[in-house]
């Protein structure tokens, strides 16, 4: 087993090991019941593999639900294919329980297909695809009703088993919080070949921030290096008269000011623009659509520095 396990995890040198009611639904049961799994996780192997050939790994992360996590995701994704069409991207969506980048890139109702070389990503651009638990529902209306030990081996397939081939970049959307999923790709993107690191998103008010401050601490306690915050919906902009007025007030100086007490990067700020939602809901791209928004020009200023990490 991994050497970061969730706290309900009895772990492998438990008697309880495979036994205890967390272990329900885990995949790794049977063989920490029979006493095979005293070394490491035999997954993480598997996941390095697999992801040989990706150069580049981007977690988003948010403290909070509802600041913007995944469309700020399907945004950098889509703005670094569309600067890049000589590089590969892929988007993976690891929140398993509210799956949104299929409806976001407007390939809902899509089917993944396997083969003998492992399950095929839908591909929304000819460098742009996306996996996700979304494609695998029978309905939209679906619940994914799982117990986190489930969850983290449907993530262990989902970065061991699908067939990418080559990628300059594997961006993650993952639930909001600390949780058994963020663990999880944790773990196994540590022991992987390449850079990785993660984008913090969130919304000025400070009912956000504290909730990221937590983020923050949980990726330097688990050495996930940080690529920076964005702070996302910052203001207003009119698309006719691109006038800004502010309706989150960030009281105590917003994002910039907590990247300065924390020391981490401040990657820019992203205003509201309205046809941003209707994209989302029509699986529209707006980077492409709406390149004259302020919030597509804030977008490549942060997509520039992102880079630069990388490079």
């Amino acid at each position: 087993m991994a050497d970061t396990v969730p706290e309900h995890c009895p772990g492998t040198q438990s008697e309880s090991a495979g036994k205890a009611s967390a272990c329900a639904g885990c995949p790794n049961q049977q063989i920490c019941s029979s006493g095979e799994a005293k070394g490491p996780d035999p997954s993480i192997a598997l996941v390095k593999e697999r992801l040989k050939d990706v150069k580049n790994k981007l977690v988003i992360l948010s403290g909070k639900g509802g600041v913007g996590k995944s469309t700020v995701t399907a945004l950098l994704s889509r703005a670094m294919a569309q600067n890049n069409a000589e590089q590969n991207f892929g988007v993976l969506d690891i929140d398993i329980c509210g799956p949104s980048q299929p409806r976001v890139f407007g390939v809902i109702g899509e089917q993944v297909h396997q083969s003998g070389s492992g399950w095929s990503p839908v591909y929304i651009e000819d460098n742009l695809s996306l996996m996700s638990i979304g494609f695998l529902l029978g309905s939209q209306d679906d619940a994914i009703i799982w117990r986190g030990p489930k969850k983290n081996g449907m993530i262990r397939q989902f970065l061991s088993e699908v067939d990418w081939g080559q990628l300059d970049y594997l961006i993650l959307d993952t639930p909001p919080g600390t949780s058994d999923e963020h663990l999880s790709a944790s773990t196994y993107l540590n022991g992987t070949e390449g850079k990785w690191g993660a984008v913090l998103v969130t919304t000025p008010q400070e009912v956000a921030l504290l909730d990221v401050r937590k983020e923050i601490s949980f990726c330097k306690k688990l050495k996930i290096p940080v690529v920076g915050v964005i702070e996302n919906m910052s203001g207003f902009v009119c698309p006719k008269c691109t006038v800004q007025s502010t309706i989150f007030a960030a009281k105590t100086g917003g994002a910039e000011k907590m990247c300065e007490e924390m020391a981490v990067p401040f990657l820019g700020r992203l205003p509201i623009d309205p046809r941003l939602a209707k994209c989302c809901d029509e699986g529209r791209n707006f980077v492409e659509e709406f390149s004259d928004s302020p919030a597509v020009t804030s977008l490549m200023a942060i997509v520039k520095k992102i880079e630069t990490h990388f490079a």
